[in-house]
């Protein structure tokens, strides 16, 4: 007996419909050229990556390697995949693996679906999509600065609000291994008092501590030793450059000191752009510098730095704002009832294609007053009307939907009098 139940989509993968993909496509056309303006090229990279690759570059003791990666063996050869979790490690294996660093540094951005398994709440999915933007080869705080600089002009250019910088420095591999010692010492401290993450990460991955939102827990995280005071000298004149150059040009922004990022590969600076518009999920948009991941994953040492956002995140901000979806680009609906009509009206949609216009035919019948209201509601800026007695005589009827008179044409004619139309439209 087969199971006739309507399937549903997979718990926290969300469809967006036609009527929300507009909104989408607004904000990767203004994405791309807010991306381009900064010199930025597009990278693709495949949706599956092996095992290894995340384990080695995010840290097998995180929480998205431990508990929230989409992982499985290939049923046919019995590799080790998984669904990507973040683009960093992805881009990085990617220009590694093509030589991309050879003699030039990149300037990378890329966008898709990333994986998670999460508890689905609003602002975050298990399919979520995000923009990553990925600067290799780039040692200075200047890269830093600038890249906290373009995500303040695309605040600007998208018109958010209510936007607030944290910025931090996580020093060097030797500043964080005198700061692990002391934080393992310190925690070991409270034995039991600890939680079960805090007691689990204690000797593999004490940093993440810090960032517990357990409340429990906060009393004792607030004595704890800071990494600020085991800097060396280079990191910190690194992280006053940074600053220097955000004073410069406005940039507010608070320094978090438990500011420590979910990703082992993070370095010296970290910032997160976060709303308090969006509840527990307020993090739109956050990154830093990884100059380590570049030998980790297996290539020669280079410095990196780099950034995501959260596209789901960001539109629901626009949505609170009031932005609405816009509706589908249309310049013309063309109405035709007749068989001699229906005929020609094929020839003129494709002639009016081929002049560069955006053409929605009518197909599957019906009369010229319900081809009429459909045209109405189609946000056409005018409709083009064919029957049997216009086809026999060559011509068209075209009419303005947003006001004007309605006028014969011959086909010839209407791309450029509809120009006129959408212009004045």
């Amino acid at each position: 007996m087969s199971d006739n139940k309507t399937l549903q989509a997979v718990k926290g993968m969300n469809d967006i419909l036609p009527d929300e993909a507009g909104l989408w496509l607004w904000f990767e056309d203004v994405v791309r050229a807010w991306l381009e303006s900064y010199g930025y090229r597009n990278i693709r990279m495949p949706l599956l990556e092996p095992t290894a690759l995340f384990k080695r570059a995010i840290g097998e003791v995180t929480d998205i390697v431990e508990k929230e990666m989409y992982s499985f063996a290939d049923a046919l050869n019995g590799d080790h995949l998984t669904l990507r979790p973040e683009g960093t490690a992805s881009c990085v294996r990617a220009v590694l693996q093509h030589n991309l660093l050879y003699n030039a540094p990149q300037r990378l951005y890329y966008s898709g679906a990333m994986f998670r398994h999460e508890r689905p709440q609003k602002g975050r999915y298990r399919q979520f999509h995000q923009i990553g933007v990925e600067a290799l080869g780039f040692a200075g705080p200047d890269i830093d600065a600038e890249m906290i600089l373009m995500c303040a002009r695309l605040w600007r250019k998208l018109g958010i609000r209510d936007v607030t910088l944290q910025i931090n420095t996580l020093g060097d591999t030797t500043a964080r291994q005198r700061h692990r010692d002391k934080l393992i010492a310190y925690f070991e401290q409270f034995g039991s008092d600890l939680d079960a993450d805090a007691t689990r990460r204690l000797h593999s991955n004490p940093l993440r501590i810090l960032d517990s939102k357990n409340p429990a827990m906060q009393e004792i995280i607030a004595g704890a030793p800071k990494l600020m005071d085991e800097l060396d000298e280079e990191a910190i004149q690194h992280f006053a450059a940074v600053q220097e150059i955000l004073k410069r040009h406005d940039v507010a922004y608070e320094i978090n000191t438990r500011l420590v990022r979910g990703l082992d590969y993070y370095n010296r600076t970290v910032f997160e752009w976060v709303t308090t518009r969006l509840g527990a999920q307020g993090t739109i948009c956050a990154g830093g510098r990884f100059d380590g991941l570049i030998e980790q994953i297996g290539g020669k040492p280079q410095p990196a730095c780099g950034f995501a956002m959260g596209i789901e995140r960001l539109l629901a901000l626009l949505q609170e704002d009031g932005m609405e979806n816009p509706p589908a680009p249309l310049d013309v609906y063309v109405v035709h009832q007749g068989e001699l009509a229906s005929s020609m009206a094929f020839v003129v949609a494709e002639q009016l294609r081929d002049a560069g216009l955006r053409v929605l035919l009518h197909c599957g019948g019906g009369s010229f007053k319900s081809q009429m209201k459909k045209a109405d509601s189609s946000n056409a800026a005018c409709a083009v009307i064919i029957g049997d007695d216009e086809a026999r005589a060559g011509l068209v009827t075209l009419k303005p939907l947003r006001g004007g008179e309605q006028l014969q044409v011959v086909p010839g004619e209407l791309p450029g009098t509809i120009g006129e139309l959408v212009k004045l439209g």
